[in-house]
Parts: C-alpha cells; structure tokens; sequence
C-alpha cells in the first residue's frame, strides 16, 4: 500500500509539475505563474506533450518559437513580490494532435499583455489582453479538458495549488482542440 500511494504522490506531483511548466508557457506569449519565474527572450523552439485528457481528448503536442515575453516583478515594501506583468509581441504556436496527425499554426498578428496580482492567500487573479491560450485540466474550473485561443480580454485565477478558475472573457475564441478534430490534409 505504501509503494501504491507514494506512485499516486508521485504521479500527481508529476502531473502538477508538468501543468505548471505547460501554464508558463502555452500561451502566445507564455504563461506566468505565481512564482513570476519567467522565461528567457530567445527565438528558440520550446516544446510541451500532453497526455490525452489534458489539453484536448486526444494527445496534444505544442511549439512555442520565437522572441518570449519580457516579465517584470513589482514588490512591496517588505520585498514581497505582489504583481508580476509579462508583455511581448508574441511566439507562434504550433499545436498538434498526436493522434491523426491534424496540425494548428497560430501567428499572433498583435502583441500581449498579462497582469498578474499575487493574492494574501497565495493564488493570483490573471488579466490577460492581446492573443492568449489557456489550457484547461480536469481539475480546473470549468474542468478540461480544453486549450482555447482568445483575442481580447481573458481574466482567470490561478489557486495556491495549480487549479486555473477562469472568471470571464470577451472578445474572439477558437477552440484548438476541437480545429484539431480532423486530419490535416
């Protein structure tokens, strides 16, 4: 029992670490976690898997290439970092469906803008503006998955913990997973 439940520790720190890498960077400029730990400006390919019931039903497959967002911590006076903002003029991002083969290539026409405030309680509330993806897990609310582009506004929170809440959004969506439904031809 102990070698099962240490599999399932694992495994869950696994998944949770992966999600936090994939929040960081599977947007058209890149995710920003509430650790502000940003990634470095480069053109070079950055790539992430997802198991089927992840990012989409099926296994999903995502490059990011090109310059990443420039991210700026703002701290208080006690040195506490209480807003982190990440800005740039955006990545492509190249989503593919692992399964049939079906391949998305989004090139941003615009840039992007993310604001994020470090909540007392250890989450963040997320206001992102310009191109941005989110992907969405099953432990996320609404649960996943999903992996959708907005062009507009998008505000989520993120918990102490991982679990993305997405509060609102306006503007244009595309859903990737579903875009990636059909083999390419």
């Amino acid at each position: 029992m102990n070698n099962r439940l240490n599999l399932e520790i694992q495994s869950a720190k696994s998944r949770l670490n992966a999600k936090h890498t994939g929040e960081k960077v599977l947007s058209v400029l890149a995710f920003v976690t509430a650790l502000g730990i940003a990634s470095p400006a480069s053109a070079d390919v950055i790539s992430y898997d997802l198991a089927a019931g992840e990012g989409c039903a099926f296994p999903l497959h995502i490059d990011q290439e090109g310059s990443q967002p420039v991210h700026r911590e703002f701290k208080d006076k006690n040195g506490k970092v209480v807003r982190l903002l990440a800005a740039g003029k955006g990545v492509n991002n190249t989503f593919t469906n692992v399964d049939n083969g079906s391949v998305l290539t989004l090139k941003p026409s615009g840039g992007s803008v993310l604001h994020t405030t470090v909540n007392p309680d250890g989450s963040t509330t997320n206001v992102a503006t310009g191109y941005y993806s989110l992907v969405l897990f099953p432990t996320d609310i609404p649960a996943g998955p999903s992996t959708t582009l907005y062009v507009g506004r998008l505000v989520f929170t993120v918990s102490k913990v991982g679990v993305f809440t997405l509060l609102g959004s306006s503007g244009k969506q595309t859903d990737i997973c579903a875009a990636l439904t059909s083999p390419t031809p």
